[in-house]
């Protein structure tokens, strides 16, 4: 038999993985995704999982970009002048003072034996991790508390995003 997703899978499938966590949907431009951003990065810290969902051009890069930023800004430091999608390379890392934040990007791992090759495990708990695309991962990050946030485009300048960081 074929297995069939079906409509709105990843929709479900968050459902599913955040039935019992306290959710908030928030409906932002780019200057309020910015605030969000700088409020979050008031409270994270080492250990910290953000799980990034959504389709190709709902935000998570975006996002991951100004979080990276708000981080940078909470240190007193100068963020970095570029700060790309780990599309390629799948994991790009920043290092500001004490903390490292690891950015990655699974849209192009196929199977869980690379996610040990790339040793993401080793590195959860003293970083501060971003996965796009992060299905792939989520049986393994079974055992680790993690946040997860949904974006939805609503238009072009505006995006629906469904969160449960509570820190």
């Amino acid at each position: 038999g074929t297995f069939f997703l079906g409509k709105n899978w990843l929709s479900r499938l968050f459902k599913e993985l955040t039935i019992n966590l306290k959710e908030e949907t928030l409906t932002l431009d780019l200057p309020g995704l910015e605030q969000f951003c700088e409020n979050l990065s008031q409270n994270l810290d080492h250990g910290n999982i953000l799980c990034l969902f959504g389709e190709l051009g709902s935000g998570k890069t975006t996002f991951a970009r100004s979080l990276i930023r708000s981080i940078y800004k909470k240190q007193n430091s100068e963020a970095p002048h570029s700060i790309k999608s780990p599309s390629f390379p799948i994991l790009i890392t920043y290092e500001v003072n004490n903390i490292e934040i690891y950015h990655y990007d699974l849209y192009r791992i196929s199977n869980t034996s690379e996610l040990f090759e790339l040793n993401i495990f080793e590195n959860l708990e003293n970083s501060i991790t971003l996965i796009e695309w992060p299905e792939i991962i989520l049986k393994e990050l079974n055992s680790k508390k993690y946040f997860s946030v949904k974006f939805d485009i609503i238009d072009s300048f505006s995006r629906k995003i469904n969160h449960n960081i509570f820190l």
